[in-house]
């Protein structure tokens, strides 16, 4: 059977070690050197940031977060071990880890690595699909033949380059479509690499759970229990059309999918939908200088990962919960696409303004959609704000400084409310 030592990446038959360098890190499959479709995801990506940029975090339990009453954005494995999960909320992350260092993101940095990650797929395949900072599709279908090697000992190539050159791990999945390269990425993570071949698709899926499937969220997955739908094996005893007079076209979806089909193609050029980022607060507030500054926060952190990409949006959304829990949203369309925070704070702001009267709030959050590509973005200007052009590039200006020098080397005075 075809094997591969993770550590040195030497090609062998089948055994418990590397032959060359007695490493245990062996990955052994009868498809190992056919397969072509992978997908990448960078093991507690934040986290692994944070204890490499500060060793005395090594051992330590790390949450990426932070106040009473935020949620976890990112867990490391030992705080892992504890149950803590993301999305959770922090109160509930502290009661399972009282022990844990709690950091606040740095999402400039993540977006800096990333990028970094990102070149590193580049020399290995121009069809790469990133589904955010931290993973995303690759397919090396061909690619033998330029880097005189098998797709699986580029992958591994690659997830040992992260390691040794950036300080952070990855787990790849290995399979003949995307669906299930997802599926195999989670099978053994951290540095993890597994692989599912055509032959034993329909084994390997039979008694799986169908909550696996990306994308059947809590309330997906109890409309399929109610429905009685709890494993593949369940999926398969559904004929297409009942399944489609069922979910629609989810339902035409799941009935390739029990069957481990997936036809989409590894897109380059997958549109992403939106870009948000939201905030809890510690307490209740409708302090209108806190909550300002709340805003402006949001929408630079919403311009930066849209500069960060090369896109831009043309709806600005503006999301607020209330103390019962209930959640307003207000939105308007730009007359052309932005990445610019300055135009993105003042759209929100007075979005703002329409809601602020039904405070205080627990949640704040700024969101752009209807993305495309950024070469269209600010092009007619503002009738009605004349000096928004100069704010703008004021404010590319401030970037190129920040990239210089860091950061922390320009501040707008509305940041520190």
């Amino acid at each position: 059977m075809p094997a591969l030592c993770r550590t040195c990446l030497t090609q062998f038959e089948t055994g418990p070690r590397c032959p060359d360098c007695s490493s245990p890190r062996v990955i052994s499959h009868p498809e190992l050197f056919d397969l072509s479709i992978a997908h990448m995801d960078c093991d507690a990506f934040y986290a692994s940031v944070e204890k490499r940029d500060n060793p005395e975090l090594r051992d330590k339990p790390v949450i990426i977060g932070g106040g009473r009453r935020g949620v976890v954005s990112t867990a490391c494995y030992i705080a892992r071990i504890k149950g803590v999960r993301s999305a959770m909320p922090m109160f509930k992350a502290m009661k399972l880890c009282p022990e844990a260092v709690v950091v606040r993101g740095r999402m400039d940095t993540y977006v800096q690595v990333s990028r970094q990650v990102r070149a590193m797929m580049e020399d290995l395949t121009p069809a790469i699909e990133p589904l955010s900072l931290d993973e995303a599709f690759l397919d090396l279908t061909g690619t033998e033949r330029l880097h005189h090697a098998p797709p699986a000992v580029m992958l591994a190539r690659l997830t040992k380059r992260m390691e040794d050159e950036l300080g952070i791990t990855g787990s790849i999945g290995l399979s003949h479509n995307k669906f299930l390269a997802k599926v195999a990425s989670d099978l053994d993570k951290p540095r993890g690499f597994s692989v599912i071949g055509k032959a034993e698709t329909a084994a390997f899926l039979k008694d799986k759970p169908v909550r696996m499937i990306w994308g059947v969220g809590q309330a997906g997955q109890a409309s399929l229990e109610k429905a009685g739908i709890r494993t593949f094996s369940d999926l398969l005893r559904w004929e297409k059309p009942d399944l489609h007079a069922r979910f629609g076209t989810m339902g035409d979806r799941l009935w390739h999918l029990a069957r481990g089909q997936d036809r989409r193609a590894v897109s380059r050029n997958a549109p992403m939908k939106s870009v948000s980022n939201e905030t809890t607060f510690h307490d209740d507030t409708a302090d209108p200088d806190i909550l300002d500054g709340h805003i402006w926060r949001l929408s630079e952190k919403v311009a930066d990962r849209l500069k960060a990409r090369d896109i831009a949006g043309r709806v600005v959304t503006l999301k607020v919960k209330k103390s019962d829990h209930t959640i307003l949203t207000r939105r308007v369309s730009l007359t052309d696409p932005t990445q610019i925070a300055d135009r993105i704070y003042r759209t929100a702001r007075d979005l703002y303004d329409s809601v602020a009267g039904k405070g205080p709030f627990r949640l704040l959050g700024v969101g752009l959609s209807e993305i495309g590509p950024a070469d269209q973005a600010d092009i007619s200007g503002d009738l009605l704000d004349p000096d928004a052009a100069s704010r703008a590039r004021a404010e590319r200006a401030a970037d190129k400084i920040r990239e210089k020098f860091g950061r922390e080397a320009i501040i707008k005075g509305r940041a520190l409310r």
